[in-house]
């Protein structure tokens, strides 16, 4: 079973008759994905293909059971758009929105934390398990990238997670499940969090990180594998190596503040936990070799 989504997964999606939200809800549903609805205020009693629409998730839900929720909304309207999920009980949400204001992004979390859900991004591809479905914007008929397999991905980049996970797939192996977390300060679920999914997943064998300087999320993985929380394979390729300290790069949450973020005080942490890290992005295949993970 894979982790976040797979074709048993009752979608649902805000923003569907916009140009985004239709775009890429034809696309999820090609892959594989059950896209039950979709919700747009002012919108209802249209269909975009051959998905009802709805004015409200809360309408949306007394007609359909809906166990996740993928936002096709503006950065400003993405807060209202989390909470009015999360308050009709739905537990898996991902939004792929740049740009939300940061103390919003702080009360999408704090909220997603008390209804005990799983917010991913903003800021993000998105959530895709190759080959059955997914919940985002990936380009997914690339199969050099979004090959099926047994290696879990977590990533805090867009660019970089085509490049490292074709080196995964070109290495033999492909992908079980691929998380965006998204590079925003303020993500709405962190790395670790995510760890115990991967931990009990029987599909997946190996982990690979896909982070950057700032902030302490990959610190945090080394953690919870010292601590005994994770002990799967694990191999981290970092990007921003070479960045000037204190400069940000990239994401807003590149940036490495109160003397804490650097790429080296990471690797530091990784090595230390006994994760590998890659030098660069053609390496973590060879490293997965290295750790005796196998091929399936």
């Amino acid at each position: 079973m894979s982790i976040f989504i797979d074709r048993s997964t009752r979608v649902c999606i805000q923003g569907i008759t916009g140009k985004e939200g239709s775009f890429w809800a034809k696309h999820m549903i090609e892959l594989g994905t059950d896209v039950v609805c979709g919700v747009t205020p002012g919108k209802a009693l249209q269909s975009v293909e051959n998905v009802p629409v709805y004015n409200s998730v809360k309408e949306a839900c007394k007609n359909h059971q809906i166990d996740a929720s993928m936002l096709f909304v503006p950065p400003k309207l993405t807060m209202d758009a989390v909470m009015e999920a999360l308050d009709a009980g739905i537990k898996k949400i991902v939004t792929i929105a740049d740009g939300i204001p940061l103390h919003e992004t702080i009360l999408i979390r704090q909220a997603a934390l008390e209804h005990k859900a799983m917010v991913v991004g903003g800021n993000t591809s998105g959530v895709i398990s190759p080959e059955l479905a997914m919940m985002g914007s990936f380009p997914y008929w690339i199969k050099r990238v979004y090959k099926k397999g047994n290696i879990g991905v977590m990533t805090r980049s867009g660019s970089l997670t085509n490049e490292v996970t074709a080196m995964i797939v070109e290495a033999g192996y492909g992908v079980s499940t691929l998380i965006g977390v998204g590079g925003d300060p303020v993500p709405g679920t962190r790395f670790a969090e995510f760890l115990p999914l991967y931990q009990e997943d029987d599909e997946t064998d190996a982990v690979v990180i896909i982070g950057e300087l700032g902030g302490t999320m990959e610190e945090e993985v080394a953690m919870e594998i010292v601590k005994g929380k994770f002990t799967k394979p694990l191999v981290a390729f970092l990007g921003g190596k070479t960045a000037p300290k204190g400069q940000k790069m990239g994401h807003a949450g590149a940036i490495i503040t109160g003397g804490k973020g650097s790429v080296e005080d990471k690797i530091k942490a990784l090595e230390a936990a006994n994760a590998l890290v890659a030098e660069r992005p053609r390496m973590v295949g060879k490293l997965l070799e290295k750790l005796n993970v196998l091929k399936k």
